[in-house]
């Protein structure tokens, strides 16, 4: 499965959001990320037809086992790199913004290199 950056990055919102509340609807992801509502429905209907989400007659949005795998893989380099980067030198915000940059680019071979090297497993 093949989804572009902007997906990864609705998934990882989605993961974030349902952390933190009972029930995630679209509207929940427009305040959080500032998105537009348009935008917010595309993404819903492109994750949707990928099979990474479900959304309920009610407006609900949940997470397949699929599409939580994949929130959790980006989560996860998301918060490794950012406090690697900090470890490193790295201004908190700067290092935040790079690693959302590269946390949909990296290799898995790099990114278990990196998660080695900096003994963070």
């Amino acid at each position: 499965m093949n989804i572009h950056e902007s997906g990864e990055m609705y998934l990882e919102n989605i993961y974030v959001l349902s952390q933190q509340m009972s029930g995630v609807r679209s509207i929940d992801i427009v305040n959080h990320t500032g998105y537009s509502k348009p935008s917010i429905s595309r993404a819903i209907g492109l994750l949707k037809d990928e099979g990474l989400i479900l959304v309920d007659q009610k407006g609900y949005i949940t997470l397949t086992e699929q599409g939580e795998a994949r929130a959790i893989k980006i989560y996860e380099r998301h918060e490794l790199l950012t406090e690697f980067f900090t470890r490193i030198g790295v201004p908190e915000e700067i290092a935040s913004a790079d690693a959302c940059k590269i946390e949909h680019v990296i290799s898995d071979e790099t990114f278990e290199a990196i998660k080695k090297h900096a003994n963070m497993n």
